[in-house]
This record gives C-alpha cells, sequence and structure tokens, in this order.
C-alpha cells in the first residue's frame, strides 16, 4: 500500500491550513484507499486572526495543536517525519503555509522555511518523491525546487505577483483553473490553485481530487 505525508500548518484558511483544502485532500487520499501520516511543526503560529472578523487578536496558538482538530488528533510533529518511510507529500493551502511553514506571506522572495520543514521537503524532492502543493502551498515547491536547482512547472492559478515570484525562482508558472491541476512528470510534481482561484468548494474539491489522482498514480507508476 502506498504513504503519503500530508502537511497542516495549523487551523483556519487566514492563519493556518485552509479546512476545506485539507478534508478534501484527506477524503481524496481516503477514497484510494492511501495510509496518510498526518504532520506539522511543534511551533507558535505566526500569528492568530479571528476568522469572523478578518482582525488580528491578541491571542497565540500552536500550529501542531491547531492542526489536530483538523486530522482528529492523529498527527505528529514533523520532527518525527522520515522521508523514506513515504511514497509522497501533500501540502495543502491557506495563508498558514506562508506563515508558520514559511515567512513568504511577509517577506516574498527573501522567505525564509521553519528548518525542519524546509529539510523534508528538499529530501521529498531530492528523492524523486511525488510532491503535491495546494493552494498558495506551490510557491513553497518554487522554493525548495529552486534550492535544488530544478526547473518545476507550478500553479498558483493566475496571481500575476505570486507566479511572477515562481518564475524568478526559475521555475515556469502555468494559469490553471480551481477544477484542474498542473502535472510535472519529469520533476514528480502536482499543484492545483483551490481557493486561490476558486469560487466553490466543488470545483476546489474537483481540482484536488484531480491532484490527489495524479499523485496516487505518479506513485504507483
Amino acid at each position: 500500500m502506498s504513504k503519503i505525508a500530508v502537511i497542516l500548518a495549523g487551523c483556519g484558511h487566514a492563519d493556518g491550513s485552509e479546512i476545506q483544502e485539507a478534508i478534501l485532500t484527506l477524503l481524496a487520499l481516503s477514497k484510494r484507499d492511501i495510509d496518510v501520516e498526518v504532520f506539522a511543526p511543534n511551533i507558535e503560529q505566526m500569528h492568530v486572526i479571528n476568522h469572523l472578523t478578518g482582525k488580528t487578536t491578541s491571542e497565540n496558538r500552536n500550529v501542531l495543536v491547531e492542526a489536530a482538530r483538523i486530522a482528529r488528533g492523529d498527527i505528529q510533529d514533523i520532527n518525527k517525519a522520515n522521508i523514506n518511510e513515504f511514497d509522497a507529500v501533500v501540502l495543502p493551502g491557506g495563508f498558514g503555509a506562508a506563515k508558520n511553514l514559511c515567512n513568504y506571506a511577509t517577506e516574498g522572495l527573501d522567505c525564509k522555511f521553519n528548518p525542519v520543514v524546509e529539510d523534508f521537503l528538499i529530501a521529498g524532492m531530492k528523492n524523486n518523491k511525488v510532491m503535491g502543493f495546494i493552494c498558495i502551498a506551490p510557491v513553497l515547491g518554487a522554493f525548495i525546487a529552486n534550492k535544488l536547482n530544478i526547473k518545476a512547472k507550478l500553479t498558483i492559478g493566475n496571481d500575476k505577483t505570486t507566479a511572477g515570484h515562481i518564475e524568478q525562482l526559475g521555475n515556469k508558472h502555468i494559469e490553471c483553473k480551481a477544477s484542474d491541476c498542473v502535472v510535472d512528470k519529469k520533476n514528480n510534481i502536482v499543484s492545483t490553485p483551490a481557493y486561490m482561484v476558486g469560487r466553490s468548494i466543488s470545483e476546489v474539491s474537483e481540482g484536488i481530487d484531480k491532484l490527489v489522482g495524479k499523485v496516487v498514480k505518479m506513485v504507483k507508476s
């Protein structure tokens, strides 16, 4: 049976993992009878957003503890993840990916990664594991590809600024609808824009299901 790691970044689209994207990812993997382990870094969030008002609060929250809400407690510190145990890695989106797994949201092209997350993703891409990136997460893939001198094909939909950063990092950005995905067969990378451009959960679901289907097919081939 194939085994896939899913990396979360908290709970909530504005400051953690996008909940619908995370659940749709886990559902798509479950429908294909994939053995899944979920991970998140055991660190404090960059900040906490009140998702009702959209305003930053004075709270402090832990990324792993918050991500455990999505995983129903079945989650581990990414410090315990061994890339050799997995066939693929999938990162759902949500701005926590760009705030907690790295600081792209505030630093752009000068972004730095959580070192454990960075090491895990580098090991995955370097060892030809299939990599799935959803929503804003393809930007993380672009940085990792750049570190390995890989020219990847990725999508975040059609946002010109973010697409420009992907290309400045030496990769190829391809415009894509939320209901579809982009496959880079050469580098074992699949990406879909999800809520970067999606207007409904149904079209986001379609794109994520296609991404997971491609990831699983590439693993099995």
